[in-house]
């Protein structure tokens, strides 16, 4: 508790953490703001049939239940963010856009993945209305025959399609608006927003559950054991490093002699962090909202939920195929082994240059496949739980992995804020002690 009381007494922090709180009680606020036309109590029954909108449901905090203003979430932002990404590696004036060109490359980018989100919102708005204007579709859906749309036509859908992709940049300004001025990633502070506002809802359903007789108390013992279980692999995986032993050679300088010390190099054992997760569960909403519109590709729309072993497996590889992607993304060997090099540094018994990149490289090859496989395992895990019927707690590995991980991340820039302006963060040799270093050596 003082930890926390402790934040508060840094201007800025108390201002960055404020702002950061009304913004997500704003995107809390919009999400119960219904789109004109909607019966909202139909929309509610389709969405319990769970399949491809409870997946949607489960990354728009509730949004899509209520057919909000919000309900395309911020998943057409993050598909845009993917396809920015994939183009770089294969565009070069993207390429050089974004290396070369520094800060100015990289807003142009922002701004070519704010025009994209527009599209694919525009995209996904329309395919999720005109779905929802054919009682034929809610029924092979739901199993009954729904009147979602009040007043169905071409009125009702241009009025949807601009709602939807105004909420959708709304989502995202509000994202990149906790980013700049708040703490932590907003994008995945508003994804965590809506995750965590979903749990007193399945933590109910469970005790109902209970309540009926559907399950017993080994089952919830085993759900709770599953859920600690997850939460203690994230963290000790999330704050696992490799740590690569580094030696700087000694050089004089006038009469002084520098160098010379050891140190490591810590290489995080996954430096994805949550973003394969969110980066697959996008990928695969956006092709399943197009198949449920289109009566030939039914058949693969029915296959896309997670009990299904065909959504399990596409699933699994892209959390792999992103795991590596944004690893070389966000880790370059070969800066780092130059960097060394600069600087006097060597990894002992690596020459440095060259053979120092690979080796670091193979180092961090090897961790991915491992980081690749825990992502994996944790997503999967919990439904396949479902799918045997052991519970219907909607909270998934994808949902543990995201909460755990932003919250982890939160932390550690709220520890940094902290640090940076002399006070000891949450986690200290001694145990969470929180103290002002200045007024020590003051006195």
């Amino acid at each position: 508790m003082a930890a926390f009381a402790n934040i508060f007494k840094i201007p800025e922090l108390r201002r960055r953490l404020l702002f950061t709180v009304g913004m997500l009680a704003v995107y809390r606020f919009g999400i119960f703001i219904t789109t004109p036309g909607v019966n909202r109590e139909a929309m509610q029954e389709l969405i319990k049939s769970g399949g491809l909108f409870g997946m949607f449901n489960l990354f728009s905090g509730g949004a899509l239940e209520q057919f909000s203003i919000f309900a395309l979430g911020i998943m057409p932002y993050i598909s845009a963010s993917i396809i920015l990404q994939l183009l770089t590696v294969v565009v070069p004036a993207l390429e050089k856009m974004q290396k070369q060109d520094g800060e100015a490359g990289r807003q142009k980018i922002n701004q070519y993945t704010r025009y994209g989100n527009l599209v694919l919102s525009i995209a996904q708005g329309y395919f999720i209305t005109r779905g929802l204007e054919n009682p034929e579709f809610a029924r092979k859906t739901a199993g009954v025959a729904l009147q979602i749309v009040n007043h169905p036509g071409l009125g009702f859908e241009i009025t949807t399609v601009l709602t939807l992709a105004a909420g959708s940049t709304f989502v995202m300004w509000l994202g990149e608006q906790i980013t700049e001025r708040g703490i932590g990633n907003g994008i995945s502070l508003i994804i965590f927003a809506g995750i965590v506002a979903r749990i007193p809802s399945a933590i109910g359903s469970t005790i109902a559950m209970y309540q009926h007789n559907q399950i017993d108390e080994f089952t919830i013992g085993l759900l709770v054991f599953v859920m600690l279980a997850v939460i203690g692999a994230v963290v000790f995986m999330e704050t696992g490093q490799r740590r690569i032993p580094v030696q700087y050679a000694k050089r004089v300088e006038g009469q002084k002699m520098y160098g010379g010390q050891a140190t490591h190099l810590p290489l995080k054992f996954n430096v994805s962090g949550v973003m394969p997760p969110i980066f697959a569960s996008s990928i695969l909403l956006f092709p399943t909202t197009v198949a449920s519109w289109f009566p030939f590709l039914s058949g693969f729309s029915q296959h896309m939920n997670r009990a299904d072993w065909l959504y399990n497996s596409l699933y699994v590889a892209l959390v792999i195929f992103f795991t590596y992607f944004y690893t070389a993304i966000a880790f370059n060997p070969l800066d780092v082994a130059d960097n060394l090099k600069k600087n006097g540094g060597y990894i002992p018994g690596i020459r440095p240059g060259k053979k120092t990149a690979e080796y670091i490289d193979h180092v961090l090859t090897r961790m991915t496949f491992g980081a690749a496989l825990y992502l994996s395992a944790i997503c999967v895990l919990p439904n396949l739980m479902q799918s045997q019927g052991i519970t219907s707690f909607r909270f998934g590995g994808t949902a543990l992995l995201i909460v755990v991980g932003v919250a982890l991340d939160t932390v550690q820039q709220v520890e940094a804020h902290l640090i940076t302006r002399h006070y000891e963060g949450f986690i200290t040799r001694r145990g969470p002690r929180i103290r002002r270093r200045a007024a020590e050596a003051a006195a």
